[in-house]
């Protein structure tokens, strides 16, 4: 990284001239130890699980939508199919507790993978999210399906997520491991109505003061399958030196969990954006990530995440392929 610098001090600019791109270009190349690297091989990874915190009514739209939703992945539908497509990017999604009985299958421009680990989680409300060994099922469930896309070639990895009531788990798992006030925290997610946010704060403040979580535990006590399963993957790719974009508040939160298990997860971040979620700033602050873009943004799927490739691209371009300055 050091030596990087050095060089970007060489290149036909002035000093620091380009921004933001020059020190992303170091942190990249700290990330893969390679002067080489470029983001030629491209992942993008759609983790989707159903809430049993969603029978509280802190949704517009009914937990049946999560299946919907991976229905509509699979025929090329999906805002993610659109943007994946344009960056010339494969994608996978995996279902690691839909709620449902229907069995999907691999469309030719999508992969399928049939994890599930249960049909959703509990209502939080009531019992822990999910059991230990859930907890840790998700976890090496991520791990593995990365290990995969390693073997088909990754250079960089995008995650994302589909999953009715997980912006009332990921902002639980933010006020909880960041200790900042469920208002703070919490958005409006798909929109809702006044009544239908107090209600998703009374939740999530009640879950944490009925389980108390801390440090790792915070999955099974307020997390979802689908949440688990990215900070598996997270896990997965930092230790393969893969770096990792962020996408909006749920893939954030499960980052914030992967960084309970091993804080060095941190050094493979790159925030793609900053979201329209508030409780996004708060977390990536807490792991201090800054983004790359804030478009007001407040889908997930990876969308976020997925339109910065090309600002990275460009990073480690203009680091590999500019002149340097001859004053002698």
């Amino acid at each position: 990284m050091a030596e990087t610098r050095q060089q970007q001090s060489r290149l036909l600019k002035p000093q620091g001239a380009l921004g933001r791109l020059e020190n992303l270009s170091v942190q990249l190349i700290g990330m893969t130890e390679r002067r080489d690297w470029l983001p030629t091989q491209r992942s993008v990874i759609v983790f989707a699980a159903d809430h049993g915190v969603a029978a509280q009514g802190i949704s517009t739209v009914p937990p049946s939508i999560t299946a919907y939703m991976v229905e509509q992945f699979l025929m090329g539908k999906a805002a993610i199919n659109v943007l994946a497509k344009q960056m010339n990017t494969r994608l996978t999604v995996v279902d690691v507790g839909v709620n449902t009985d229907t069995q999907f299958s691999s469309s030719e421009s999508v992969t399928f993978l049939a994890r599930k680990i249960a049909q959703g989680t509990v209502d939080f409300t009531h019992a822990p999210a999910m059991t230990q060994a859930q907890a840790a099922q998700s976890l090496e469930i991520g791990a593995a399906v990365v290990s995969d896309e390693i073997g088909k070639g990754l250079d960089v990895l995008v995650l994302g997520e589909m999953g009715i009531g997980n912006t009332t788990s990921a902002s639980a798992i933010i006020a909880a491991l960041t200790y900042a006030d469920a208002e703070t925290v919490t958005g409006r997610g798909t929109g809702i109505d006044d009544e239908t946010y107090q209600r998703k704060l009374d939740v999530i403040r009640a879950a944490i003061a009925t389980h108390a979580p801390t440090d790792v535990d915070v999955l099974v006590k307020l997390g979802g399958f689908e949440i688990g399963a990215m900070a598996g993957a997270m896990l997965g790719a930092a230790s393969h030196r893969i770096p990792i974009i962020l996408d909006g508040l749920i893939c954030t939160a499960a980052a914030l969990v992967a960084h309970q298990y091993n804080p060095r997860v941190k050094d493979y971040l790159i925030a793609g954006h900053q979201s329209a979620e508030q409780g996004h700033r708060i977390a990536l602050t807490h792991l201090s990530l800054t983004p790359l873009l804030s478009l007001e943004m407040r889908l997930g799927e990876g969308t976020g995440a997925v339109l910065a490739l090309p600002i990275i691209e460009a990073a480690m371009r203009t680091l590999q392929e500019m002149g340097e300055l001859d004053v002698g």
